[in-house]
């Protein structure tokens, strides 16, 4: 089966999720790279039973940062 999807692809997560946060679109997701999709292609990729993760960016209780993955599939 093939998906088909549109993407942005970047070098590193922290670049992924900064540029979701800038432009207020898509999501960043960790699938072969970190990649910026729409929340409609997430989830049709999801619901595809695509293995991926979402990127997010966590305070921590330090209030250092980290970057964490919520499996999909």
């Amino acid at each position: 089966m093939t998906i088909e999807y549109q993407a942005i692809d970047f070098e590193t997560a922290h670049e992924a999720i900064q540029w979701t946060e800038a432009s207020g679109k898509g999501v960043a997701i960790l699938l072969d790279g970190p990649k910026v999709v729409s929340q409609d292609d997430a989830d049709r990729l999801a619901a595809a039973g695509v293995e991926f993760a979402y990127l997010h960016d966590h305070e921590m209780p330090d209030g250092t940062h980290r970057i964490v993955t919520v499996p999909v599939n």
